[in-house]
């Protein structure tokens, strides 16, 4: 194993537990995963949590160091069951470096009733780069599941997963992190607004212009729209 495989892989475990005491995460639920190159010619690889191991005690030498067919190359232990998801994440957007997927109480409220939620906050448009929507329902781990989280995903940094939770991707684990704190804060506010009966959406022209602070602060974002 290399340094640069075990600092990946340490910076995965302190996603998790951060994840854990934020509440993002309970138990075992969740998975995290960075992309990363052993060289720079090398084929890529990434380290990602570990199936059934609790996020709030997580350590590197439980991170999984795979390929992108998702066999371990480092470890007995099996990588988490949503993986075909973060590769499938990671070759459609060349701009993901790290990918979050989390079970908070209020995104998977949206989750379970199916709300988009639309453009009703700048910082959504600036940061996530638009409406985030609810993925067609996919079965855990299957490659259904991968391929309409990727597709609701688009070129923006956030998506919901239909019965089932959220995902937040970012150049860096930190910044993966934050996108996933702000759909939980959002999807709250959200929830609680749908509950008193209107929503106000944003101008169309502000949504217009925030989208353009978007696209200038990611020129090379990617996606299937």
């Amino acid at each position: 194993m290399t340094s640069r495989w075990q600092a990946e892989k340490s910076a995965v475990a302190g996603t998790a537990r951060v994840m854990s005491q934020m509440g993002l995460v309970t138990g075992t639920s969740g998975n995290v995963s960075v992309r990363f190159s052993p060289s720079e010619t090398g084929e890529p690889l990434m380290a990602v949590t570990p199936a059934a191991t609790a996020y709030s005690t997580m350590q590197a030498d439980d991170i999984v160091v795979t390929d992108f067919e998702v066999d371990p190359i480092d470890s007995d232990l099996t990588p988490s069951s949503e993986s075909l998801m973060h590769v499938a994440i990671y070759r459609a957007r060349p701009d993901v470096g790290a990918v979050i997927h989390t079970h908070s109480v209020y995104s998977s409220v949206l989750a379970v009733s199916g709300l988009d939620i639309p453009p009703v906050l700048d910082e959504v448009i600036v940061n996530i780069g638009g409406a985030i929507r609810v993925s067609e329902y996919g079965f855990p781990g299957s490659d259904a599941l991968a391929e309409n989280v990727t597709d609701a995903l688009g070129d923006r940094k956030a998506a919901i997963i239909a019965n089932h939770g959220a995902v937040g991707v970012g150049k860096t684990l930190e910044e993966a992190l934050q996108i996933c704190a702000l759909v939980e804060r959002v999807s709250e506010i959200f929830v609680h607004a749908t509950a008193m009966g209107q929503i106000i959406h944003l101008p169309a022209e502000a949504v217009e212009a925030e989208m353009a602070i978007y696209r200038m602060r990611n020129p090379d974002i990617g996606g299937v729209g």
